[in-house]
């Protein structure tokens, strides 16, 4: 349960970020179906959600590692891994994420 709880707090604390970062941005992706992602040996947590973006249509993961930056994951619809970033601290999501977008 303890579990659980601590990866919804940190998937609404990416949500948060994002939000605060640009109110529209998560609009402009259409990102929908939104999950909260269990704690791992990798991640302390994140956030996986649907993108129908202009360039990139699939998933994209939003992993918080353990030394407190992110790695980002674009998944195709085919379930594919296209590009990986990391590294990104919460500043930055908005930006990596627009940047895939509109490759």
């Amino acid at each position: 349960m303890e579990t659980t709880s601590r990866s919804m707090e940190i998937a609404q604390i990416i949500l948060d970020q994002i939000k605060y970062a640009d109110r529209s941005a998560l609009m402009s992706w259409g990102a929908n179906n939104f999950c909260a992602l269990s704690e791992t040996k990798e991640f302390q947590g994140g956030l996986s959600f649907k993108v129908n973006g202009l360039t990139h249509k699939g998933w994209v993961k939003v992993c918080l590692r353990w030394v407190d930056d992110y790695t980002i994951i674009f998944i195709n619809k085919n379930r594919e891994v296209v590009k990986i970033s990391e590294g990104a601290y919460c500043d930055m999501l908005v930006d990596v994420i627009d940047w895939i977008e509109k490759k």
